[in-house]
């Protein structure tokens, strides 16, 4: 007797285990495409950071060159004032 109590709850057990993993596995394709997609922007995003970084390298050249050139401009201002 006590061993069909045993195997009844054990295939309740394996009931309620199966009827509460069919909607997570019902739903693994749905989260595959969610992850592929998460994969994708983070690909983009590390592009872009890329990108950003070239873009920031190039802005400190230009900011130097300005520099320059503001350099240029005050000796050329500070030589006519003399003239």
């Amino acid at each position: 007797m006590v061993l069909w109590i045993v195997i009844g709850a054990a295939v309740l057990g394996l009931v309620i285990l199966v009827l509460a993993a069919r909607p997570v596995l019902g739903r693994l394709p749905e989260l595959a495409r969610a992850l592929r997609r998460l994969e994708d922007r983070q690909a983009r995003a590390e592009q872009l950071g890329a990108e950003l970084a070239v873009l920031q390298e190039q802005v400190e050249a230009v900011q130097e060159r300005a520099v320059v050139a503001q350099e240029r401009i005050a000796v050329i201002k500070a030589g006519r004032g003399r003239a």
